[in-house]
């Protein structure tokens, strides 16, 4: 009986750590595609990541645009943009990324992903800090 409960207990790990894995994949999958599309100065492409709460603050993309350009340089445009740890809890994903920007400098940017409706993911926010800065 013991065997059969350690078993299932392992079942359920294993289960959680998997949809963990590919919910994560998808939230980065989804930032990824957003860096690419400023890379590109896609902002149709850019603005189509974000979360709704963000397009009610930015109706429109070149207006999603001209915020980030602004206020998120090193999002916009970097020399590298790398993965860090991420953490889930239900329909909502933190993603921390490694950022080095056009002028050699270190941050890190915290993005914020919510499950939608239809399953996908959506941008809900992106804090960004200078590396090693106090929070």
């Amino acid at each position: 009986m013991r065997i059969a409960a350690l078993l299932v207990a392992l079942i359920i790990v294993a289960c959680h750590h998997s949809a963990f894995a590919g919910d994560v994949a998808a939230a980065q999958s989804i930032i990824r595609a957003q860096e690419q599309a400023f890379v590109r100065d896609d902002a149709a492409a850019a603005y189509s990541y974000a979360a709704p709460a963000i397009k009610e603050i930015f109706p429109a993309p070149d207006i999603f645009m001209s915020m980030v350009q602004n206020g998120y340089a090193p999002v916009y445009r970097h020399k590298s943009f790398e993965f860090g740890e991420s953490k889930s809890d239900g329909g909502w994903i933190a993603q921390r990324v490694h950022i080095v920007d056009a002028n050699g400098e270190a941050w890190e940017a915290l993005y914020t992903l919510e499950q939608q409706g239809d399953g996908s993911y959506k941008i809900t926010g992106c804090s960004l800090l200078k590396a090693g800065q106090a929070v």
